[in-house]
């Protein structure tokens, strides 16, 4: 797969995960427009990809991405360097299981948003980040400001939005911004652990639990209890008491 990508690398692990890899290192993976077009078609060929249920989403050398490449500001004849046509994050909700981030290094402006996107966010301790749109003169556009506030709370994400100063990945942990940091030796070791992890659920499983709580985060608590209820129903009455046993009896020898 790699073969058709010069923004990319993706490599199929065969064991039911996929990493794809921001690969422009020698401009800190900024997301030139030809990244991002690369990145819509690679999620949607992963999508369709009946081997594929887990994905791991990373970087290439010192950075996980430094955001839009400003180079294409002016060279492209759609505002803002295509950002709102080829939208990483809009490309990356097209695919339905879990997302991790396994973020290797800078992670700035577009690089958060992005991170904020995926499901899971594991850095490493060499990772550093900064939302640095206000020292541009730029809003985020692909939901960046709005998942801050659901992540850190409001203050905080004023801090650093309005600062746009550099956190470390101790800070990052510490405020639950990511949800582990390990030794940069161990990034990738500790994001295939987690996607075998959730391999030893049934894959059609990790797409209904998936929506299940990005639909509950969208509502008031009392309309998520419902809405789970709903849910429940029309997918738990459709089980039957020989298949639960069976997937109790192997959970049982897995432990």
């Amino acid at each position: 797969m790699n073969n058709f990508y010069k923004c990319l690398t993706v490599e199929l692990s065969g064991r039911g995960w996929a990493t794809v890899a921001f690969n422009r290192p020698h401009k800190l993976n900024t997301l030139s427009i030809e990244l991002r077009q690369e990145l819509d078609v690679a999620i949607r060929l992963l999508e369709v990809d009946e081997s594929v249920h887990v994905l791991i989403l990373t970087g290439t050398g010192k950075a996980f991405t430094a955001g839009l490449d400003l180079d294409d500001w002016s060279a492209s004849a759609d505002p803002a360097a295509a950002a709102y046509r080829w939208d990483a994050v809009a490309s990356l909700k097209q695919f339905s299981g879990p997302i991790i981030a396994a973020i290797n290094g800078l992670a700035v402006t577009g690089g958060i948003e992005i991170a904020l996107a995926c499901d899971l966010i594991i850095a490493s301790d060499k990772a550093r980040f900064a939302d640095t749109h206000v020292r541009v003169g730029l809003l985020p556009g692909w939901g960046g400001s709005a998942r801050m506030i659901e992540r850190l709370g409001l203050h905080r994400a004023k801090e650093l939005a309005l600062t746009g100063r550099f956190f470390s990945a101790e800070e990052a942990a510490r405020w639950g911004f990511v949800n582990e940091v390990v030794e940069h030796a161990q990034l990738m070791t500790r994001a295939e652990k987690l996607a075998l992890e959730m391999l030893q659920a049934h894959p059609q499983h990790l797409v209904l639990y998936k929506q299940l709580l990005d639909n509950e985060a969208q509502l008031s608590f009392g309309e998520a209890v419902k809405f789970e209820r709903e849910r429940s129903i029309a997918v738990n009455c459709q089980v039957t008491q020989v298949e639960i046993h069976d997937r109790l009896q192997k959970l049982v020898r897995g432990t």
